[in-house]
């Protein structure tokens, strides 16, 4: 059996025990400190209902990464052919650990304010900026990133020089933002993000681009989305937060790195990026024109407006993401 193979079912079956223990554990800890969710009055009234809801869950897939890693360090060191911990992983592990303190800190500011506003929206951004810059940097003195840029579905490479860093920034900042976004109803970003580790660890079988540590990052992404959804899914015990929304973009775009494409994250992130397209189109639509063009962003809502159930929501967009997923593989067969 491949060692990729191992490394994936191994960290996924840690990552889902953990993180679904330790969300058990954390459901009343987190009602015993009234840590529950405030729900805007400008969202669906029928969320109402879901205010005092445990939030702040993204603990425990921060606490079970912190686990995968340290396990897969141990092993590493008696067997090298599972090493599976090289430095991209731990950078992009870093990188999500670090966007789930933001989120921490946005939480906490929720909680002590009593409401569903925490960080304004540029400190949070200037939080997330610090995070991308520190990745580039550490990507960038690794070796494990460069100027040049792949273009999906062709071997085809630019040198972008200096601006390669710009686009970078904004596709670490703007993803992570988009996870953020698409957490808004029982099991939407849990689930979504569950299919693209799945997919990261399809593509850990790639010769070129794959290797153990994209397998460690797929068997952890899926298994602690996939703990997480025990509790998450709908009607939700317990809510991730900002904790674990930007926790997740980070592994989400992260990956996109790992696989030295970063720009196929537009691909099979394509429902965390229409989330934000939504949110912009309907804030530009109201101020240029006074009329909206959905009946409420996120577009989740607009579905909820609609008439959709959370549960046929979150089954749509799984559809689609999985669908993009395989899309992104063809992708990447240039660089395969």
């Amino acid at each position: 059996m491949r060692p990729e193979l191992i490394i994936i079912i191994c960290s996924f079956v840690i990552s889902f025990l953990s993180t679904a223990l330790i969300t058990r554990y954390l459901i009343p800890k987190l009602k015993s400190l009234k840590m529950g969710q405030k729900i805007l009055d400008i969202g669906p009234r029928w969320h109402k209902g879901k205010e005092g809801t445990p939030t702040m869950g993204g603990i425990a897939m921060i606490i079970t990464l912190c686990l995968v890693t340290v396990i897969a360090v141990v092993i590493g060191l008696f067997a090298e052919k599972y090493r599976a911990l090289s430095s991209r992983a731990a950078l992009v592990f870093g990188y999500a650990m670090l966007n789930g303190l933001t989120g921490i800190i946005d939480d906490r500011v929720k909680l002590l304010k009593k409401q569903n506003e925490g960080l304004t929206a540029p400190q949070k951004y200037a939080l997330q900026f610090v995070c991308a810059a520190l990745f580039i940097l550490g990507m960038r003195l690794t070796g494990n990133i460069s100027t040049t840029l792949h273009i999906p579905f062709t071997s085809a490479t630019v040198e972008l020089g200096f601006f390669y860093y710009i686009i970078a920034v904004l596709l670490l900042t703007g993803v992570v933002n988009a996870v953020n976004l698409t957490d808004g109803i029982d099991g939407l970003a849990s689930t979504n993000t569950l299919i693209v580790g799945i997919f990261f660890a399809v593509v850990s079988f790639s010769v070129k681009i794959g290797g153990n540590d994209t397998a460690l990052l797929g068997g952890a992404v899926a298994g602690m989305c996939g703990g997480f959804l025990v509790y998450n899914f709908y009607p939700a015990k317990i809510f991730m937060g900002d904790t674990g929304s930007l926790f997740l973009g980070g592994l989400v775009v992260g990956g996109a790195f790992m696989l030295n494409s970063p720009l196929t994250v537009v691909i099979f992130g394509l429902w965390f990026i229409v989330e934000t397209a939504s949110v912009i189109l309907q804030v530009a639509s109201f101020k240029l024109t006074g009329k909206r063009i959905f009946k409420m962003a996120p577009i989740h809502h607009h579905f909820e407006m609609c008439g959709w159930s959370e549960i046929k929501i979150v089954t749509v967009s799984g559809i689609i993401t999985a669908a993009m997923c395989a899309v992104s593989w063809l992708a990447l067969k240039g660089i395969m």
